[in-house]
């Protein structure tokens, strides 16, 4: 038997004693020993959980155990979930998270102290809760040269665009919506603002350079300022709107950024809906490759945190081997970052529109807010489409068009 400790007994932390619990014949199909969890570490009793005999609150006593061969951590934060992560790894115990805060900052030093202790650190519910995409990325793309990335990766603010656009409601009042519905916290910014969505795309990012993409690095913009406008200028261009996190290589460098996004209607990630996640992968031999599904969830993102505890289980003395060095990428500039736009403008400024955007105005259409009009653009770095939106005196809109 695999005995395993979760650090963290929170909504996903009981997810996983859940999935080991119910699924336990699954488990052995593939871990024939099974697994079981001997402690949960936390600072709270849990007298009415069949997991309270089980609660310790002192990290030693967890990794000091010689039964104890891999725990999961679903504490969330940087601290102390760094310190107890070190702590667990410098004895051999392989450690799986679902932090994407700590995975993001410290990442690539835990996944090298892990193999210098023979044990694996493993963090595939970081990013896409249920969805198996870091696996997928290590294992099933591990032959492949990814050179780009393109993602939905954040449930709360997907569920407030799903919900702007079918019912035609300002952003204020959805939200509202979801804070009662538990789907965004009370304070929602971490999500609305796209700091969720950076630090999942920093980590994808990482990952596909096998080097270290830092979140503070790369623009991030959140949703906030997007309006019911914005979606009917987007249904008139035959589009709709996703906040997306990318990263891809380009002639100029890597560009990593977070940002809402004009997506058309024909585009897979356009009926990603609700509370889901898609993610598009794109190698130079197995082109495009689509994973959908859960991005969030106590059980969804619990399953995915056993499969890594599982894995790293079946690694013991040796470690899952994941490429990630601590040399940090430098990324190519916002304002050289190249895309299309679509712009809004007062109906009356066509004129000064297209003087200040001479022969690069791809699409332009009149009839789907009284008093504006809104274009697309070709393709230009931000520099030179801000340059341009200059010379116009009352933009109420520009955004970034999905290629």
């Amino acid at each position: 038997m695999i005995h395993a400790a979760i650090m963290g007994f929170g909504n996903i932390g009981t997810g996983v004693a859940r999935v080991i619990d119910v699924n336990q014949d699954a488990i052995r199909r593939t871990l024939p020993e099974g697994m079981c969890v001997k402690y949960v570490l936390d600072i709270r009793d849990f007298p009415e959980s069949p997991y309270g005999d089980r609660v310790v609150h002192d990290i030693d006593v967890i990794v000091n155990d010689p039964d104890i061969s891999v725990v999961c951590e679903t504490m969330g934060g940087k601290e102390p979930a760094f310190t107890f992560t070190k702590k667990a790894l410098e004895k051999g115990i392989s450690v799986c998270s679902s932090n994407k805060e700590l995975v993001e900052a410290h990442g690539a030093e835990l996944v090298a102290l892990a193999m210098r202790h023979g044990c694996s650190y493993l963090f595939e519910a970081s990013v896409g809760g249920g969805i198996p995409l870091i696996s997928t990325m290590l294992r099933s793309l591990g032959q492949e040269k990814l050179d780009s990335i393109t993602g939905i990766l954040n449930g709360t603010t997907n569920y407030i665009f799903t919900k702007m656009e079918r019912e035609g409601a300002d952003y204020a009042t959805v939200l509202r919506e979801a804070q009662a519905l538990g789907y965004a916290e009370r304070d929602p910014a971490a999500d609305v603002e796209g700091h969720d969505t950076g630090r999942k795309i920093a980590i994808l990012a990482s990952l596909m350079t096998g080097k270290t993409v830092r979140y503070e690095d790369a623009p991030v913009e959140g949703i906030t300022r997007v309006t019911a406008r914005d979606f009917a200028w987007a249904h008139a261009f035959g589009s709709t709107i996703k906040l997306l996190g990318r990263a891809a290589r380009t002639d100029e460098g890597l560009q990593v950024l977070t940002a809402p996004h004009l997506v058309p209607e024909t585009h897979a990630l356009a009926m990603v809906n609700d509370v889901f996640n898609g993610v598009f992968l794109h190698g130079n031999m197995v082109d495009d490759v689509l994973l959908y599904g859960r991005g969030a969830g106590s059980l969804p993102t619990g399953s995915a945190v056993v499969a890594d505890m599982i894995w790293a289980a079946k690694a013991k003395g040796t470690g899952v081997p994941v490429e990630w060095d601590a040399e940090v990428v430098s990324l190519v500039a916002e304002d050289a970052m190249k895309s299309r736009y679509m712009v809004r403008v007062e109906a009356d400024e066509r004129k000064l529109a297209e003087d200040a955007f001479e022969g690069l105005i791809a699409d332009l259409k009149t009839d789907a807010v009284e008093g504006e009009l809104a274009f697309i653009t070709e393709e230009m770095p931000l520099s030179e489409c801000r340059a341009r939106l200059a010379a116009l005196p009352s933009v109420m809109g520009c955004m970034r068009v999905l290629a």
